[in-house]
């Protein structure tokens, strides 16, 4: 029995056999709606088409078709073509109806740090980019090449981030990655391919990023974390040979990493020849004064720096990038080739459309106003319901650290977090990002202000203090 195709909207198999071409596509078309596979509801190609697509003659398709609409399988409609009944039952009885997607059921109100408010997402503007994108993009745009990501976007990003993270580099040192545990997974393979053993961390930090050192075989090892940053000091005994920093805002205690820090691990990099890896994690949300530059500034030969549009935009992007050292970039271009080989061609070329029309420059500046008054919403909430609670991280991010006073410190911050989430209210304790293991906190919790839709960062600050304020 020969088997061809037709295309029904979505793509349908369906068998018919020679001689009985009638009798066997009445079967066909049967046993597909008594299966399932055609749906009550789903219109069906015009005679003409299903009659082109098996090479049957048209008047025996139309034939079908009056057969099972006479039967009550098919509807037919002058004008609205030919459909599955609405009142037909499979095998199984009547057709079961595919529910409507539903998104991960979550707490109402949302204050933990990590993310932006996706809300606020400038639609209009990107959209704008995607068409100008689109409309001009070149046909090799859509093929296999380009490993290390679309030239244009490249060139947009050694352009931005020279002015306005002080990073130096050129296009062909940058790696366009799907986020940024993308990029230190491609980093850590390619340093273990090199020889590399071990990578330092903060104490406190992603877990995702340690896991995809892990998963690459690196051994990983912490460094503390103090007023003043990461204690990069602590570097010459681990024996590292890369070192993950978040130097514009360490999160999540939110310190910046001091400029005598800075020099220091340039430093050691330089002496023992090991990596410095640039998370820019806040780096585009500064409020006391001008963002710090990147570290990378100091050393571009011995630091990978990486940033992404998570934050800054929408982690549901999924672009980030990784400026290299020149030594490095063929390692990580054979790495990637190996694993991804592109990232998406159309997002990227968006990008580099959003970042050279200066829509990005505005979008950030315009964030940056809406968190800061947020930020300035917290603070004040804090100093009129719970005055002795701290706050450290503020001139930076979208978080800040607070540490319970003693009052509270009888309940752990799971305790309390767990407490808020019974209100309705998601919120992280700073052991949620604790590495180094056997440490003893103060209790501290980690409260996240770019999150929440507009109408619900009130009520979401409400439940909060409500837990916090002096009874």
């Amino acid at each position: 029995m020969p088997e061809e195709w037709a295309t029904f909207g979505t793509d349908l198999h369906l068998s018919i056999s020679r001689p009985g071409v009638r009798v066997s596509l009445e079967r066909a078309l049967r046993t597909a709606v008594q299966d399932g596979r055609l749906r009550p509801g789903v219109r069906l190609p015009s005679s003409r088409s299903l009659a082109s697509d098996l090479n049957v003659a048209r008047n025996t398709v139309a034939e079908v078709y009056a057969q099972l609409a006479a039967e009550g399988w098919l509807t037919a409609r002058r004008g609205s073509g030919t459909a599955v009944s609405a009142q037909v039952a499979t095998s199984d009885g009547p057709a079961p109806e595919i529910p409507p997607y539903e998104q991960e059921s979550l707490l109402p109100y949302d204050l933990r740090p990590g993310t932006p408010n996706v809300l606020a997402f400038p639609r209009g503007a990107w959209l704008s980019a995607a068409r100008a994108a689109l409309t001009n993009a070149p046909p090799d745009a859509f093929g296999y090449d380009h490993i290390l990501g679309r030239p244009e976007l490249r060139h947009a990003l050694a352009e931005y981030l020279g002015r306005v993270r002080a990073v130096r580099t050129t296009p062909d040192r940058i790696v366009i990655a799907a986020g940024t545990v993308h990029s230190l997974s491609m980093l850590c393979t390619a340093l273990k391919r090199r020889g590399a053993s071990t990578i330092a961390f903060e104490a406190y930090g992603w877990h995702a990023l340690v896991a995809a050192a892990r998963m690459q075989g690196l051994r990983t090892v912490t460094i503390n974390v103090d007023g003043a940053g990461a204690r990069v000091d602590e570097l010459y005994a681990t024996n590292a040979d890369a070192v993950l920093l978040t130097p514009a805002h360490q999160f999540p205690t939110g310190y910046a990493l001091s400029a005598e820090r800075r020099r220091a691990v340039a430093q050691w990099a330089r002496a023992t020849g090991g990596l410095i890896i640039e998370d820019d994690y806040d780096g585009e949300f500064r409020y006391d004064r001008q963002p710090v530059g990147a570290l990378q500034e100091l050393a571009p030969d011995r630091v990978a720096y990486l940033g992404t549009t998570s934050k800054s935009l929408a982690p549901g992007l999924r672009l980030a990038w990784a400026v290299l050292p020149a030594d490095l970039v063929e390692s990580v271009r054979k790495v990637k080739k190996a694993t991804v080989w592109s990232s998406d061609a159309v997002q990227q070329l968006t990008l580099n459309e959003f970042i050279r029309s200066g829509a990005y420059d505005r979008h950030v500046r315009r964030s940056r106003l809406v968190y800061r008054r947020r930020r300035d919403r917290l603070v004040l909430a804090r100093d009129h319901r719970a005055p002795d609670v701290p706050f450290t991280g503020t001139p930076a991010g979208l978080h800040v650290v607070m540490t319970l006073p003693d009052r509270l410190a009888a309940h752990t911050d799971d305790e309390l977090c767990d407490l808020a989430a019974s209100r309705g209210l998601a919120v992280h304790g700073l052991t949620t990002y604790r590495i180094a293991a056997g440490r003893d906190d103060h209790p501290s919790l980690v409260v996240g202000y770019g999150t929440p839709a507009d109408h619900a960062f009130e009520p979401a600050l409400d439940i909060l203090f409500g837990l916090l304020a002096p009874r």
